[in-house]
């Protein structure tokens, strides 16, 4: 599929100053769209790919099955994910996750009878719109029995918005829980009914971040935070980073939010520069950093270090910056070096990479996290009393305690309602051997559990 092919039909948000498409797209990162389960393949735009347990059947860009006479009704689950946008790199793993899905868990056993599961995937496009349009399309017209999403709050706020609105069970993960939980209005005295969140907190990255910025000495900080769920809550000045900052001795330099796909940072970099900022950090979406760092480099603005959130997660953000990409840091939610197994097949974090590698031809990225969803879904699914009843589905979430690919999962632990926490660690992208760039774990305050690979440096 040629580039130009595989952009049709990509929509990209209505904000100020987006790059060139071509520019646009190689700064992202995005590579060949598509995906399946079981093998199908569907295209971007409003295309969907189902699959389920026995012998499929494809029918244009979507693929079905039949099930066996001794089999209980199908149950079908939808997955949100942007497979294609400015943030198309969080769901770049999810075609594999989805395959991965469908070999080891085609059906689940529930109170004795074995029912094949139907996955329908809908792709976001990286819209927030988007996002709650297609959940609510999957919640209406597939009819779906539980909803699972991650990538950003771009795309799981709206999601679980739709399914609290909806009544229909969903479980998300890969977007910090303050965002999830306060960014959609949630009270901690009360909670959501439906909507169940595992991961960490930026309690997490601000930990993480200083602990960073005090191994090379720096304190001056020059923060880029957007005007998106993301960076207002990074911002925010109760549960953000600021009352962090200033509590933990460092001095920060806010030039305020700034619009998705801005193209000139130049008035952002200049006030870092007479405030003689050594840190520059924030929470960008790939083509936004690369922007930034490029023109910073261009402007003679050269901090000690920089750790930005989103922006720095995936190995084909970092090749897009070249050279200027060695030594920055972000946060690490994920790698093979990760000390956990899945709970469908007994496979550990690095078994799981390995096999992304052979099977993509591309390096390990952070997203293969994702794949937990699956298996939270298939172990609730097994404990639910009425399949037939959401409700019941969602008593079955609510108790849930295992171990998955993620690490633990367990909602009665907090901090809020309907959150789980699951390990943050800081890394700094070097040079590598395999591939351009490795990711070293060189902070792990809040996860000791997970081995550091490597020292911080400064840039």
């Amino acid at each position: 599929m040629e580039d130009k092919k595989r952009t049709d039909g990509v929509r990209i948000p209505s904000i100020s100053g987006p790059l060139s498409r071509r520019e646009f797209l190689r700064l992202a990162g995005i590579a060949g769209v598509g995906v399946g389960l079981g093998g199908a393949l569907a295209g971007c735009g409003d295309s969907t790919t189902t699959t389920t347990a026995g012998s499929a059947t494809t029918v244009g860009a979507t693929t079905a099955t039949t099930a066996g006479a001794s089999m209980g009704r199908e149950i079908k689950i939808g997955f949100v994910t942007p497979l294609t946008g400015p943030i198309a790199g969080f769901g770049e793993a999810d075609t594999f996750c989805i395959d991965e899905w469908a070999a080891a868990a085609p059906t689940v056993d529930i109170g004795g009878t074995t029912h094949p599961i139907k996955v329908i995937v809908a792709d976001s496009q990286s819209d927030p719109g988007r996002a709650g349009q297609v959940a609510g399309d999957l919640i209406n017209n597939d009819k779906i029995d539980l909803m699972l999403v991650a990538s950003t709050p771009d795309t799981v706020n709206p999601v679980a918005d739709q399914c609290e609105a909806n009544g229909i069970p969903c479980i998300s993960n890969d977007t910090p829980w303050q965002p999830f939980f306060f960014g959609r209005g949630g009270d901690p005295a009360v909670g959501f009914n439906w909507t169940y969140h595992f991961f960490w907190g930026l309690e997490d990255v601000i930990a993480n971040f200083t602990a960073m910025w005090n191994a090379v000495g720096a304190k001056k900080v020059g923060a880029m935070w957007p005007n998106d769920p993301d960076g207002n809550a990074w911002a925010d000045v109760v549960n953000g980073f600021p009352p962090a900052l200033t509590a933990g001795g460092f001095e920060l330099v806010d030039p305020g939010r700034f619009q998705a796909l801005t193209e000139d940072f130049s008035a952002q970099i200049s006030k870092f520069k007479e405030a003689g900022c050594e840190i520059a950090t924030g929470v960008m979406i790939p083509p936004d950093f690369a922007n930034f760092w490029q023109q910073s480099a261009q402007q003679g603005f050269k901090p000690k270090i920089a750790s930005v959130g989103k922006g720095l997660l995936f190995p084909s953000s970092m090749e897009a910056l070249g050279d200027i990409g060695y030594g920055l840091t972000t946060e690490v939610w994920w790698t093979p070096n990760h000390p956990f197994t899945s709970s469908l097949t007994g496979e550990s974090c690095g078994d799981l990479a390995a096999k992304y590698e052979s099977k993509t031809g591309k390096q390990w990225t952070q997203p293969l996290l994702h794949y937990a969803v699956y298996e939270v879904a298939m172990d609730a699914l097994s404990r639910t009393a009425d399949i037939d009843d959401k409700a019941s589905i969602v008593d079955a979430i609510k108790t849930t305690k295992m171990d998955t690919i993620a690490g633990p999962v367990d909602w009665s632990t907090g901090p809020v309602p309907n959150v789980s926490k699951t390990p943050l660690v800081g890394g700094q992208w070097v040079k590598g051997e395999k591939y351009p760039y490795d990711l070293k774990i060189v902070s792990n305050v809040t996860a000791p559990e997970i081995a550091l690979t490597g020292e911080v440096q400064p840039l």
